[in-house]
């Protein structure tokens, strides 16, 4: 081919691609980068440690003294090493608790490492962990408690100002990146507790000005969401989006419902995140090793927080060595098999898709593959759709796993599967709701040769990016 001959053709191409089908514009409030890659991190691990591990206490009134915190053994690169090993990809530490000491020497508090004998006062966990993450490829986060029941300035304006100090001696390059910010909405609680007029917009700020990256977790985000409850649930109907006007963290939250559910059309991007301990209790105790969670309830844990569109951050606090369990360790290390046991083979690999699309590139046979910016779209004002896949034979399940592209927005909300069975007929085997990053909807155990996912409604034309079929043997 000649030179004019490679320039026609060069033109030919562009003018193909620019009369080719363009992308669904995005709907309503969408995530940020950070976001969606916070979501697509899926598990990440809660290590609540301080001075209520020695104490026993779930709340301290800081009162403690200082030397009441003395890990014996710390190895933190034990907790990271658990965490990856367990499939975790992040983990998040109680840097300051309700009672007010502090995981570091911070300069703003007299009720630090720095003040106990733990390593001659020289110690700090922040340093140690997030090396230790750094060492193992997991992302560091940190839970900063804004109620503080030791600093004598809590209850007065001149709180607000130490606490963005704090914030700052954590959160200005020392401990490296920080994905999560995690705040608690407590404040003053009990019949004697002090009460703090908190300056969100302030403590968020502080956040963005040093790590713009990190998702901030509240009650009303702006980056994440609590899910409303600590028992592992996120809602059957799970919407990513929240009108916040109005709320705020702790006793101004949302109603409960809300949280769990989020807003359909919200005006903010809020995913939920679920937190639950491992144990009873979120701090160690001896006198719990004994109840810490079956195999059985953490899958339900995951089935109902990942697989419902929620990202889940699961407790496992060190005990007063400064180590991780060697119960909890084992569990997690069984919880990971089980998962490996359901997800190693996608059953619909090899299938065919076929359905309506909106054009090249947006073709059904992209819900087939890995690749989470390809997916399967169908035309502007298309809000119902049906997609088929035909099976490379017989295949037997109980988990049929969807995926919206996020990036664009949430849009489905109401859907229904059905499966081609061996006696010549279509049989509806789950009804649902919404989608979102990934919904994993539970059914009964059905030998079928075709699937087909319907969406009856959907706020825009419809994405999705993944559709695949597990079979847990382990539980119906």
């Amino acid at each position: 081919m000649n030179r004019r001959q490679l320039i026609a053709a060069a033109l030919l191409l562009g003018l193909a691609a620019a009369c080719g089908p363009k992308a669904p514009a995005p709907f309503g409030a969408c995530p940020t980068p950070a976001q969606v890659a916070w979501q697509q991190m899926e598990m990440n691990m809660f290590f609540h440690f301080g001075p209520n591990t020695f104490t026993g206490a779930e709340w301290g009134d800081g009162t403690e003294t200082e030397d009441i915190f003395h890990p014996t053994d710390l190895d933190c690169r034990q907790w990271t090493a658990t965490a990856r090993a367990a499939g975790f990809q992040g983990a998040i530490i109680t840097a300051k608790h309700h009672d007010g000491f502090c995981l570091w020497p911070s300069p703003e508090s007299r009720h630090t490492v720095a003040q106990s004998q733990w390593r001659d006062g020289q110690g700090d966990v922040l340093r140690e962990l997030s090396d230790a993450c750094a060492a193992d490829g997991l992302k560091f986060g940190v839970y900063i408690s804004p109620w503080d029941r030791n600093d004598p300035r809590y209850g007065s304006p001149a709180y607000n100002g130490a606490f963005v100090r704090t914030l700052e001696s954590v959160l200005g390059g020392q401990y490296g990146p920080v994905f999560e910010q995690w705040f608690d909405g407590a404040c003053g609680e009990g019949p004697t507790g002090k009460r703090q007029e908190y300056d969100w917009p302030m403590f968020n700020g502080t956040v963005h000005r040093l790590q713009p990256q990190a998702v901030i977790f509240s009650d009303v985000g702006p980056g994440c969401r609590w899910v409303g409850n600590e028992s592992g649930r996120a809602g059957r109907t799970n919407w990513s989006t929240l009108d916040v006007a109005g709320f705020a963290p702790g006793a101004g939250s949302p109603p409960t419902q809300v949280l769990n559910e989020g807003t359909p059309g919200g005006a903010h991007w809020a995913a939920a995140e679920t937190d639950v301990s491992i144990r009873p209790g979120w701090f160690w105790r001896a006198s719990e090793t004994d109840r810490v969670k079956s195999v059985d309830q953490l899958m339900k844990i995951y089935y109902e927080s990942v697989g419902r569109n929620s990202l889940l951050l699961l407790n496992v606090p060190p005990d007063t060595r400064g180590r991780i369990d060697p119960v909890d360790s084992l569990r997690l290390m069984e919880f990971k098999a089980a998962l490996d046991a359901v997800f190693a083979e996608d059953l619909a690999a090899g299938a065919t898709a076929a359905g309506s699309s909106r054009g090249r590139g947006f073709a059904p046979a992209n819900v087939l593959d890995s690749d989470y910016d390809r997916y399967w779209a169908v035309s502007d004002g298309e809000t119902t759709a049906t997609l088929t896949l035909e099976l490379a034979g017989p295949k037997t399940f109980n988990r049929v796993m969807l995926q919206e592209y996020i990036p664009l927005g949430q849009r489905i909300s109401a859907f229904h599967v059905e499966a081609f069975t061996a006696d010549g007929q279509w049989q509806e085997i789950a009804r649902e709701t919404t989608v979102g990053y990934k919904r994993i909807v539970l059914t009964d155990t059905v030998t079928a040769t075709a699937v087909r996912l319907v969406i009856d409604e959907a706020l825009a034309c419809p994405t999705l990016t993944r559709v695949a079929l597990y079979n847990d043997k382990g539980r119906d």
